[in-house]
């Protein structure tokens, strides 16, 4: 569905409410700065219109029907398609969803293909149109900008959210509760997917700040550089993560041994007690005829005597080398 298309001309809305694909056609012809077209979740007829109102390249419209695409820039004769990862976390279910943002950029159009519920353009566009209205004036490469400041801005609560998580897992490994490795194996699967979100923006942001793209003025160069950094930082923060939760397993595996390697100790020293006096007798419950113990008068309360003293030395030698 059409979210919002606008048509910004003087740093502004030219017209009011949302244009249809007819009227925004014909402000792209007037030649008179540029026209933002907003999709949530098209369907392939309505994205085939799209393309043909605004000349899309074809290849890039495959992409954009298609989702689990990598962050990618590429470039069609002097137009561009832009790929991003977003994410949120959600809080209540202690997960991170994934979506995907597509953007078309020619000399006087943008489209914005969103797919999924994380990182809604409303408040980039908004941003864009109220805080930074002069840099309309550079045309198309403003919403570049403006989308992915707000993309990259909505992976710090998703982060957040993943260190918290990190957190109480590493207090039930380390406060002897039943280790989470179901858990610490999900999250690390969600900063693997996160990963996979982040590291690819980093080398399109690159160029990007480097300016290696002439549609780029220099004054928007140093808004991507922002970006840029944040992306970084965002990165090294999942990387740390990726090992944190790797220790963490391997600790928690590290636990589960010696809690098994304590039980096991704890049986065999119990094994070992009950040994000694089942050993004692099975000897003198053989009877035989010749077996000149049967015949003593305190045979039996030597025999119950020497069986206790027995228990409890072995009970006091694995008490003092910790089996019990």
């Amino acid at each position: 569905m059409i979210v919002d298309c606008a048509h910004y001309v003087d740093r502004s809305r030219a017209h009011e409410g949302t244009l249809d694909l007819e009227r925004a056609r014909e402000c792209v012809a007037s030649g008179q700065g540029f026209v933002w077209l907003g999709l949530h979740d098209p369907d392939p007829d309505e994205l085939a219109r799209v393309a043909r109102t605004f000349d899309l390249p074809p290849l890039a419209v495959e992409d954009a029907l298609e989702t689990h695409q990598r962050p990618k820039l590429e470039e069609y004769d002097g137009r561009f398609f832009l790929v991003l990862k977003t994410a949120r976390y959600d809080e209540e279910r202690e997960e991170v969803s994934f979506g995907e943002i597509e953007l078309f950029f020619g000399p006087r159009y943008v489209v914005s293909v969103r797919h999924g519920e994380a990182s809604g353009l409303t408040g980039a566009r908004s941003r864009l149109e109220r805080e930074n209205a002069k840099l309309l004036d550079v045309g198309p490469a403003s919403v570049a900008w403006a989308v992915l400041d707000q993309v990259v801005d909505d992976y710090e609560p998703v982060w957040r959210g993943i260190d918290d998580d990190i957190e109480e897992v590493e207090e039930q490994v380390f406060q002897g509760e039943r280790a989470p490795t179901e858990r610490i194996y999900f999250l690390k699967r969600e900063v693997i997917a996160f990963h996979r979100a982040v590291a690819p923006l980093l080398a399109p942001l690159e160029a990007l700040e480097a300016g290696a793209f002439p549609q780029v003025p220099e004054p928007l160069s140093r808004y991507f550089r922002d970006v840029a950094d944040h992306a970084r930082r965002v990165d090294e923060v999942v990387m740390s993560q990726r090992e944190l939760l790797t220790s963490i397993l391997e600790a928690s595996l590290a636990l589960v041994t010696v809690r098994q390697n304590e039980v096991v100790q704890t049986i065999s020293a119990w094994a070992a007690i009950i040994a000694v006096p089942t050993f004692l007798a099975s000897i003198w419950g053989m009877n035989f005829e010749h077996m000149p113990e049967l015949h003593l008068r305190l045979g039996y309360p030597a025999a119950l005597l020497l069986m206790t003293a027995s228990v409890l030395a072995l009970h006091r030698f694995f008490r003092r080398i910790g089996w019990l």
